[in-house]
């Protein structure tokens, strides 16, 4: 027995002490990727990821893993903050030049806490958490009230296009990721292929700005291709070639990294426009797939995700380097209905509901942590995980030292990632756009609202998914997901002590200001 044990044993090595080199993170983050997406995640997947499932193979993959909200712009705040963004009461999403900062320039967040801790840090890729561009009398755009014409096609314009219009792209943005702990940025204000800004952000400048309206006509045609708005495009702006580039930007981060600031460690959050849509993969990859281009643009997503770690394997860094893989909320709804009636595709799969629903298939998500010597390899675990615990879990890695006013709703894995079973989380938050919360344990999860809380299911294209609310006249929802983790049943009414207890434990969250215990 003592042979079979010991050789386990010296796979976990002690987390590095304040003596020794911490490790390296590089944080990848997909966009609107489902929890049925990757094939690690199901076998019934249209679309083989080889590249993830071998990081799974490598680490350990989590099966109760969230994303903080539904929609993206509260979770990348919650994941940079270690904070459920409802505490802020901003509800919806930034789009075009839409800002301020939703991070207060005195909150403390995951690349400020590392960068206190001696890291270079970058973030390459989409940031959607607020900025504030000037205008040419050095207002900001976001404050400038503009009528909105009325609109057949809210994709065609408005008020959203008139503030990118008004926009002085000679001044710098005097918020964004720069000004909240990252020593490099190099990417887009919102969504990078669908919004009313087309142009790429350096530092705190748009060194090539939006000079025409973005012309659909020879942009892809397909049930995945309509979600461009028509913003302002700039005409190094390629809606094809987007995440190819920030993989680029990210292999020279660090490649710069290792020769000009190697006894630094890195913390690199790569934030990828796939596979948001629209679906557009780059040449190289389209038809890589018998899934059509939603297909292609995961498969794309999967080859990306293998190029950045092969890149860290090459630099010799893998063997002190913290991966962290997840998404910033489930499926969209046109790719989810579409790739269900074409290919055959669940990326919701096995969950109820996809993107904006409260419901597990809204903001269940891959996570996947890759860290040699600390996670055992083939790992698997079923311990309740937020995307706000990264916060935390990267404060304890790097030997920093969280105060109680900072990151209010992130626990520290290393527990869990150390496999010694132990479930940090008692409860779990979640959000919706509007705000809509939802808290659970291990077993019984409450919607503290009716319906959805996003998706409205008697539209036409989603009344085929809608199933009937077991108790309609209850005010929200009780689901046991140990006997019914499709969220079939409401049985509200059925167990009014449990409703009680969650309640109770959600209230205590929010007038408390957190959910984490006071460190």
């Amino acid at each position: 027995m003592r042979l079979f044990v010991l050789p386990l044993l010296l796979l976990i090595r002690p987390v590095a002490t304040a003596s020794e080199q911490p490790p390296n993170i590089l944080l990848i983050l997909a966009d609107d990727l489902g929890y049925g997406d990757l094939s690690c995640y199901s076998s019934e997947s249209k679309i083989k990821t080889p590249h993830l499932d071998r990081l799974a193979a490598l680490g350990m993959r989590f099966t109760d893993a969230h994303s903080p909200s539904t929609v993206c712009t509260p979770s990348r705040y919650s994941l940079m903050t270690g904070r459920m963004c409802f505490r802020t009461g901003y509800r919806g999403v930034f789009t075009g030049v839409g800002g301020p900062s939703l991070i207060d320039e005195g909150r403390l967040t995951l690349p400020q806490m590392l960068k206190d801790k001696g890291y270079h840090t970058a973030c390459i890729g989409k940031w959607h958490i607020g900025m504030t561009f000037q205008t040419p009398q050095g207002k900001p755009a976001w404050s400038l009230v503009v009528e909105s014409p009325p609109q057949k096609d809210w994709r065609n314009g408005g008020a959203a296009l008139e503030r990118v219009r008004r926009v002085d792209f000679s001044k710098p943005v005097t918020d964004g990721p720069i000004h909240r702990g990252f020593d490099r940025f190099f990417g887009t204000a919102c969504c990078p292929t669908t919004d009313w800004l087309y142009a790429f952000i350096d530092q705190d400048r748009v060194p090539v700005p939006p000079k025409k309206q973005l012309d659909h006509g020879p942009l892809p045609k397909h049930p995945y291709a309509y979600d461009n708005r028509r913003g302002l495009i700039a005409p190094d702006f390629d809606l094809e070639e987007v995440d190819l580039l920030f993989l680029k930007k990210s292999q020279e981060f660090l490649h710069r990294h290792k020769s000009e600031h190697s006894g630094k460690p890195f913390f690199l959050f790569h934030s990828m426009q796939a596979v948001h849509l629209p679906s557009f993969p780059a040449a190289q990859f389209k038809g890589a797939t018998q899934a059509g281009p939603h297909g292609d643009f995961i498969h794309e997503l999967d080859v990306i995700t293998g190029r950045l770690l092969k890149t860290i394997d090459d630099l010799g860094y893998a063997d002190n380097t913290l991966v962290i893989f997840g998404s910033d909320n489930g499926p969209e709804v046109t790719s989810v209905i579409n790739m269900r009636k074409d290919h055959q595709h669940d990326g919701a799969h096995p969950w109820r509901g996809m993107k904006r629903d409260q419901w597990e298939g809204g903001h269940r998500t891959p996570f996947i942590v890759r860290w040699p010597g600390q996670v055992k390899p083939g790992s698997v675990s079923d311990a309740m995980v937020n995307l706000t615990d990264v916060m935390a879990t990267c404060a304890a890695a790097a030997g920093a030292n969280l105060p109680n006013d900072a990151a209010e709703d992130s626990y520290n894995l290393l527990p869990v990632l150390n496999g010694d079973g132990t479930a940090v989380r008692s409860h779990l938050l979640t959000q919706t756009i509007s705000l809509g919360l939802s808290i659970r344990t291990k077993r019984w999860k409450l919607l503290d609202h009716k319906g959805s809380g996003g998706n409205n299911y008697s539209r036409d294209n989603l009344k085929a998914y809608a199933i009937e609310d077991t108790d309609s006249d209850a005010p929200g929802q009780l689901y046991d997901l140990k006997k019914d983790p499709g969220e079939t049943r409401n049985v509200y009414s059925q167990y009014p002590e449990i409703v009680a207890a969650l309640r109770e434990k959600l209230q205590e969250y929010k007038s408390t200001g957190r959910s984490a215990p006071v460190r």
